[in-house]
């Protein structure tokens, strides 16, 4: 005997049912992204993409310890991803801060990564020792005329400090710009010399 066939009102009512069904399924609420837009707009993500540009900014001024003590900071913040990227900077830092062939530098390069080293650890005179040797095998090297400035101010040598800046900047001008922002020319702040040397485009300049 064969089956009724359904009315075409009973077919149109279960395909009604059918997409309903369906509908329910597809209105299943999403979680927001957690990346990108959302977590960048977190004042905590903010502070910690702040400290990492501090850190990588201490980083490429060769002050090791500073910057590793900044990493840790982001390491431990919220955004995982800078947190990824602040470790692996972490491990190069770390790296940089361990002297260069310490028992036997040859290279100007691994004397003055030395000289840098102990300059982290405030081995004043052991800096000098090694960052003196590099300048001797290189003495065109701005890089390492630039530490020595650092060194000299950190050890308040205001006529040295200038000296070798001067050199620095001379080798290489953007050096002027990278001094306007080193901390560790805080010394040489309120002497005028400094100032002419920084700033030749405000001639006349009275502190």
């Amino acid at each position: 005997m064969a089956k009724p066939q359904k009315s075409s009102s009973s077919r149109a009512k279960s395909s009604a049912r059918s997409k309903a069904k369906s509908k329910k399924k597809n209105n299943i609420p999403v979680a927001p992204p957690q990346r990108g837009g959302v977590e960048m707009v977190d004042p905590l993500v903010q502070a910690q993409m702040k400290t990492y540009e501090e850190a990588m900014g201490l980083f490429h001024q060769q002050k090791f310890q500073r910057a590793k003590q900044e990493l840790e900071k982001v390491i431990a913040g919220p955004s995982r991803e800078l947190a990824d990227r602040a470790r692996t900077h972490l491990r190069i830092t770390e790296q940089r801060m361990k002297p260069s062939h310490d028992q036997n530098p040859k290279s100007p390069e691994e004397h003055y990564q030395r000289g840098v080293a102990m300059m982290n650890l405030g081995r004043w005179d052991e800096a000098r020792e090694s960052l003196e040797k590099a300048r001797k095998l290189a003495p065109k090297a701005d890089h390492i005329h630039y530490a020595l400035a650092a060194l000299d101010c950190l050890t308040g040598e205001a006529d040295s400090a200038l000296a070798n800046l001067k050199i620095a900047i001379d080798l290489r001008p953007a050096n002027r710009y990278h001094a306007r922002n080193d901390e560790d020319f805080n010394f040489l702040q309120e002497d005028p010399r400094f100032t002419e040397l920084l700033y030749p485009e405000k001639e006349g300049y009275s502190g």
